[in-house]
C-alpha cells in the first residue's frame, strides 16, 4: 500500500518551509463516528504560511499538521458509523490538517460534493469562496448596479469577490499594487483594474463617471485602507480582513467623522464558530454548486506532494505568483 504521509511541523519560525516536513505514519484504526478520507487536494493560503511562522490570530498546540482546508474521497468508516459512503467526495473540516496522504475526520462533520467536479478548485472552497460572498452580503445592502471596490483584486478572496459580484449583478473596482496583475484581473471579469497610488480617489470617480460606492473591501491596511476610504459615498463601509501590508489600518477623522465612512473587520474563522452549522452548509454547498458548474474558480499556479511540502511552502510564500499553490497527493 501507498506509504501515508503527512506535513508535521514542531516548531514554528521565520522561514515556513524550514519548520515543516513530511513524516510517514501508519494506517490508523477508526473509532466509531469516524472517517478515513484520501486527501484529493489541499491549497496553501497566506493563513498557513502565517500559522507556520507564528503570525495567524490561532496557533494549533505543536506538533501540528499543516492545512486548512481542502477535499478527500471516503476510504473507510469507523464501526457503526453513518456518514457519506465510501468513494464520496467530500469537504473537509476547516483546520484539519489537510496537507497530508489521508486523514481522519469526524463523519457527521463531512459535507458531500459532486463526485464529477475539479477536486482542485473545490479544494479551495472552505476559506476564500465564503469569505468573499459574506464580505459582499453582510456589511452593506447592495443592489444589481451598484459599485463595490476592493484592494488586492488579484488575490484569492479578490478573484472570488469579481466573480459572485458579477453573479449578483454588481460592478467592482478592483485595486492592485502592480501594473502585471492588472491583466489577470481583467479575465477574471474586473470592470475597472487599477493600480494602487496617493490619486487614487480622482481616478476611481472617473473611472466609475462618479458612481456612489457604498462597500470598500481591505486586505492591505496601512494607508491604503485610508485611500480606499476616500473613495467611498458618505455612510459607506470600509471592511477589512488582511494586513498584507503588515500595517495597521489608518483612516483619517475626516472619513470617520466629517462623512461617517466606518471601519469594521471580518475573521472568517470567527464566523464558523458563531454560526449555526446547518448556515454554514447552506453556504458551502450553494458555494460547491458554482464550483461545479464552472461559474466560480481561481488559477493554480502549481501543484505539490506531499514529499514536496519544503518546496510548495517556499512556492506559496514567495511573491508575484499567478494563482495558488496546491498539495496534490500522488495516490489521488
Amino acid at each position: 500500500m501507498t506509504t501515508m504521509l503527512k506535513a508535521q511541523y514542531n516548531e514554528r519560525g521565520p522561514v515556513p518551509q524550514a519548520v515543516i516536513a513530511a513524516v510517514p505514519f501508519e494506517r490508523p484504526t477508526l473509532s466509531q463516528g469516524q472517517a478515513l478520507v484520501a486527501v484529493l487536494a489541499a491549497p496553501i493560503n497566506p493563513s498557513d504560511v502565517l500559522t507556520l511562522t507564528g503570525q495567524y490570530g490561532i496557533l494549533p498546540p505543536l506538533p501540528a499538521v499543516g492545512g486548512s482546508e481542502g477535499v478527500g474521497r471516503v476510504v473507510e468508516l469507523g464501526p457503526d458509523t453513518q456518514g457519506p459512503a465510501i468513494g464520496q467526495t467530500v469537504l473537509l473540516p476547516a483546520g484539519s490538517g489537510t496537507w497530508a496522504t489521508h486523514l481522519v475526520a469526524p463523519a457527521a462533520r463531512l459535507i458531500p460534493l459532486p463526485n464529477g467536479a475539479d477536486p482542485q478548485q473545490l479544494a479551495m472552497l472552505t476559506v476564500n469562496p465564503p469569505t468573499a460572498s459574506l464580505l459582499l452580503s453582510d456589511f452593506a445592502t447592495l443592489q444589481p448596479g451598484d459599485w463595490v471596490i476592493q484592494n488586492s483584486a488579484n488575490s484569492g478572496v479578490g478573484s472570488y469577490v469579481v466573480q459572485l459580484a458579477k453573479l449578483r449583478g454588481l460592478k467592482t473596482v478592483n485595486i492592485v499594487r502592480r501594473e502585471s496583475a492588472i491583466a489577470g484581473v481583467l479575465v477574471q471579469g474586473g470592470d475597472v483594474v487599477l493600480v494602487d497610488g496617493d490619486d487614487l480617489a480622482e481616478r476611481v470617480k472617473a473611472a466609475t463617471a462618479g458612481a456612489p460606492i457604498k462597500l470598500g473591501i481591505d486586505a492591505v491596511g496601512g494607508k491604503a485602507t485610508m485611500r480606499l476610504a476616500g473613495t467611498l459615498t458618505e455612510s459607506a463601509v470600509v471592511v477589512n480582513y488582511g494586513a498584507l501590508s503588515g500595517e495597521p489600518c489608518i483612516v483619517s477623522p475626516r472619513e470617520l467623522v466629517f462623512r461617517d465612512v466606518s471601519l469594521k473587520g471580518f475573521w472568517l474563522a470567527r464566523w464558523f464558530r458563531t454560526t449555526p452549522q446547518p448556515q454554514q452548509f447552506a453556504l458551502l454547498t450553494e458555494l460547491a454548486g458554482l464550483i461545479a458548474a464552472g461559474k466560480l474558480s481561481t488559477p493554480i499556479q502549481a501543484s505539490y506532494d506531499v514529499a514536496q511540502i519544503k518546496e510548495a511552502v517556499a512556492a506559496a510564500a514567495a511573491g508575484e505568483r499567478q494563482g495558488k499553490i496546491l498539495i496534490v497527493p500522488a495516490q489521488a
